[in-house]
């Protein structure tokens, strides 16, 4: 009989995951919130009922590789050229104020004494790697609160969405230097030639299955799945069989692999196991997500020429981490980049700034005269591809 517990877990998994992600909604917060905490509430951090086994781990690999399938199938490739110049210049330096911070408090916290590291690379790698989870963005919220405020087409609100999808690439080739990084026989400059023949790889691929994108990916050029599952969805996109493709996996997704996914990591979590130090980490950690992606979004947001008022308004909406950084983490952790002990911090993380996102938009998109939207861009399709992803849908 006890060969069978897994249906019983899974019947768990998916019961809790969807009753406290509708409850977490209630709350005008994505459903992942719930889907965490039915995983932290259910695992060996609470209750104990659930336990990670191979079964849940091995499901939840595909769980993350069909998300990133389906993000890069619900990316519009043209919306994307046409936010321009500016989102890239955000997103790019977005990108390198939280991965610049995350490390100087890695660095602080992740030393003998202080924080017990069962990670197999170098300390260095491992600091960097915290650094590299604060470079996502999650911006379904945002955009929730975006729509509800009337101001998701304004320059700012579209500066936000392009930059975001922008991010979320920076963020996977940074994942797939930084876990390469961590095999000492491989060189950097290997590694970029890799990287670079990945995507010749995937221009002239076309129509592989995700799955197979994704053991290619890791097999023969040495970059994340992951990478190779959102290439393939971002090829199916420019077909007339994407919406075909499209509803079809979101089916799988949403019902099935995404909250074991993300129920997952709350397994991970042993609230117990977090000492004083641990928390104080966590709090640190948090601060910095806030505040280096208001810094470097808003500073690159005044390179493009943004009013003051706007580059608040695009660094405040690009601070929620959500999934993209979860799924970094999980990644991560599996690879010997990150600490056990360091995933409860980076949920916390999560759950913050998704609480905390849309409590400082308001008063923010409330300052400057901007009211009318944007007439040059149209991210209406980049929004619902976000918000699917974001919510695992």
């Amino acid at each position: 009989m006890e060969t069978y517990k897994f249906l019983l877990d899974l019947c768990l998994i998916l019961l809790s995951t969807k009753v406290l992600g509708l409850l977490t909604r209630k709350f005008s917060m994505p459903q992942v919130v719930g889907a965490l905490l039915a995983g932290v509430i259910l695992g060996p951090g609470i209750l104990g009922i659930i336990t990670p086994t191979d079964f849940i781990s091995d499901t939840a690999e595909v769980g993350v590789i069909v998300l990133m399938f389906c993000a890069g199938m619900e990316t519009d490739v043209q919306e994307l050229k046409k936010s321009g110049k500016s989102a890239l210049i955000i997103a790019l330096i977005g990108v390198l104020v939280p991965l610049v911070g995350g490390y100087a408090v890695a660095a602080f916290f992740n030393r003998p004494g202080m924080l017990e590291s069962d990670a197999s690379c170098s300390l260095f790698l491992q600091n960097v790697f915290i650094g590299v989870i604060l470079t996502a963005t999650s911006v379904s919220i945002t955009v929730e609160t975006l729509k509800e405020l009337g101001k998701l087409k304004t320059r700012s609100g579209n500066a936000i969405l392009g930059a975001a999808v922008i991010d979320d690439i920076l963020g996977i080739i940074a994942l797939t230097l930084i876990t390469s990084m961590a095999d000492e026989s491989v060189k950097i400059s290997i590694v970029l030639l890799k990287i670079i023949g990945f995507f010749i790889f995937v221009a002239v691929a076309g129509f592989i299955f995700c799955l197979f994108m994704s053991y290619a990916a890791e097999q023969f050029f040495g970059v994340a799945d992951i990478t190779g599952a959102y290439f393939a969805g971002l090829i199916i996109s420019m077909t007339q069989r994407e919406p075909y493709i499209a509803s079809r996996f979101d089916v799988l997704s949403y019902t099935y692999l995404s909250p074991i996914f993300f129920a997952s990591i709350g397994l991970k979590v042993s609230l117990p196991e977090m000492n004083g130090t641990i928390v104080a980490f966590a709090v640190v950690l948090t601060i910095v997500a806030i505040l280096t992606k208001v810094v470097g979004c808003g500073l690159g947001a005044k390179l493009c020429h943004y009013k003051n008022y706007q580059a608040i308004r695009i660094g405040v909406g690009m601070i929620s981490r959500g999934e993209v950084a979860l799924i970094v983490a999980s990644k991560g952790e599996s690879l010997g980049m990150m600490s056990t002990a360091v995933m409860g911090p980076v949920v916390i993380v999560v759950i913050l700034t998704t609480i905390i996102a849309p409590i400082l938009l308001k008063p923010v998109f409330k300052r400057g005269p901007e009211t009318t939207p944007d007439p040059n861009v149209d991210m209406s399709k980049n929004y619902e591809a976000i918000n699917k992803f974001r919510e695992g849908k």
